[in-house]
Order: C-alpha cells, then sequence, then structure tokens
C-alpha cells in the first residue's frame, strides 16, 4: 500500500461564480515510503494548489488524498493530526518566523505536539544539525540572521516536528547560488539520513535533477508525466514544448544525437555526459551525419 495516494484529485477555485477556475484536474498517483518526489511546472501549473491539499490546508473539490490508505477528511475535526504528519514549508518560509531566539522558532510545532522538554530539546538540536545551523545561532533572534540561514531556520521548524511527509515548495527561491547549493545539499542529507518521503516544489530542472528519485511534471491543472527522472528528461524536447526549461547538459546531448552521434539524450548530470562521450571514443564508426560533412569538405 502506498503512503500517499492520490485519487482523481480536482480543486476548483470560485465555485458557482463568475471568476470559476480549476486549478487541479483530475491527479492520480502513488508515492511510496521513503521517494523522494520533485514536482515541476511553468508558473499557474497548479504545484502549489495541488501541495496544499495534500495536508489539508485546502479541501478537495473532487476526488481524495489517501494517507496509509485512508481519506485525510475522513474526520475533518482531526485534520490538525493530518497536518504533524505531512509538514509543509512555503515559499520564502523565513517570513513566518516570530519568536526571540531560533531555538524558540524550532521549537515552536514540537512544543504544540504536546511532546515533553527533554524531546523538544533533541528535536531542536537535530534539525538545527539537519540544516548547518550552527549552535551558537539557536540563541539568536532569526532576525539577525543573513537569509540564507534565516530560510534554513524556518525549515528547522518544519523538520522539528518529524513529518512522515516533508513538503517544501520552491525552498529555494530568491537565495544566492551558493545558499542554494547548501540549502539542496542539506535537504538531500535530510532525506538520506532520517528515509522521510520528501516533496519538492521547484522551477529549477537542475536542481530537481540532482537530488529526487522522481519527478512530476505538471501542466495547466493536469499531471503531463510522473516518472523517473532518467525517464522523464528522456522526454527532453517534449518537456521544453510545455514552456520547461530542461538541464543544459540535456540539451547538448539532445543536439548531439541530432547530429548523429549514437548518445542517448536521457542524461540529465555531467557525469553522465562525461560516460557517453566517452563512448564515442571507443566506437570507431564515424556517425552518419559527420561522415557527410567530411565528405563535402
Amino acid at each position: 500500500m502506498s503512503l500517499l495516494e492520490l485519487k482523481n484529485l480536482s480543486f476548483t477555485y470560485g465555485v458557482n461564480t463568475a471568476f470559476e477556475k480549476k486549478a487541479v484536474n483530475d491527479v492520480s498517483l502513488n508515492i511510496e515510503k521513503g521517494e523522494f518526489i520533485g514536482i515541476i511546472g511553468h508558473t499557474g501549473s497548479g504545484k502549489s494548489t495541488l501541495i496544499q491539499m495534500l495536508n489539508g490546508l485546502i479541501r478537495p473539490t473532487e476526488g481524495q488524498v489517501l494517507l496509509d490508505g485512508r481519506d485525510i477528511w475522513e474526520k475533518p475535526k482531526q485534520i490538525r493530526k493530518v497536518r504533524f504528519r505531512v509538514g509543509m514549508v512555503f515559499q520564502y518560509p523565513e517570513y513566518q518566523l516570530f519568536e526571540e531566539t531560533v531555538e524558540k522558532d524550532i521549537a515552536y510545532g514540537p512544543k504544540n505536539m504536546g511532546l515533553d522538554s527533554d524531546e523538544i530539546k533533541k528535536r531542536v538540536e537535530d534539525a538545527a544539525r539537519f540544516t548547518a545551523l550552527k549552535p551558537e545561532l539557536l540563541k539568536k533572534s532569526p532576525f539577525e540572521l543573513s537569509g540564507g540561514e534565516k530560510r534554513r531556520a524556518a525549515i528547522a521548524g518544519v523538520i522539528a516536528m518529524d513529518p512522515e511527509i516533508l513538503i517544501l515548495d520552491e525552498p529555494t527561491a530568491g537565495l544566492d547560488p551558493k545558499g542554494r547549493d547548501v540549502l539542496l545539499t542539506q535537504i538531500a542529507a535530510y532525506h538520506k539520513t532520517k528515509g522521510n518521503t520528501v516533496l519538492l516544489v521547484s522551477h529549477s530542472m537542475e536542481d530537481i535533477s540532482r537530488i529526487a528519485d522522481k519527478i512530476l511534471v505538471m501542466d495547466h491543472g493536469n499531471k503531463y508525466a510522473f516518472d523517473t527522472v532518467r525517464n522523464i528528461f528522456s522526454k527532453g524536447e517534449d518537456i521544453e514544448k510545455i514552456g520547461l526549461q530542461i538541464p543544459q547538459i540535456t540539451k547538448i546531448m539532445i543536439g548531439l544525437a541530432k547530429s548523429g552521434y549514437k548518445v542517448s539524450t536521457d542524461v540529465y548530470s555531467v557525469e553522465q555526459a562525461v560516460m557517453e562521450i566517452m563512448k564515442l571514443r571507443k566506437d570507431s564508426r564515424v556517425p552518419a551525419a559527420a561522415a557527410k560533412k567530411e565528405g563535402k569538405r
């Protein structure tokens, strides 16, 4: 049985009004325990609406979200318990920091779960470690931190609740390249260590391809594709047609293939590209397109 199952999930804003708009349309998929899922799509593709239904922030107008096989809206009064199991980190979560110290901010969620002081202390320390926050920062005001440190402190507050499923909505938005790399590295390390399920929403195929197991591609509220990273990038040109940017290295490999070189196009990292090019060096045959060019000289 899947940990999280979406069954014919749809959401419409402004039902029965002049502003009615379907944001998510009939999405079905299964997510297994421990998977790292990347969710990608252009602005307005339904990504944010979709993830808000996964922990009960908004209720589907059609379909179901099943957690361990049970509809999360089966008992509406207990939806708060679902939110402890499915943690959500919104875009620019640092704007939600409010406590006197970083330590108190991270501890806020665990306190609301009714945990004892020893367990809260342990969770705060663990969450700070997962997000690479130095111990001395815990006693500081969150407003004294750098932009990247604030972002990691806010994420630590959700991690401290130890959700079975962690959802992050554009966690690297607005960060400089160094801050983005640090945060993605820490999220990947958290997933590897804890083995919890992670869903990460991003506009960047480059970021997603580095750490995800599977990718969900959304397009105008519909599930365009849901597959392994390699299989998604084997359809690189199709992905570009719906307005998404594939990694530059994938574009290069597609270009080589069009020129007649026998290389795989489901490549999304430099390491994979190097292996493909090394294979070419072992093959003495000249690609048809390249041979044709030589003949014209």
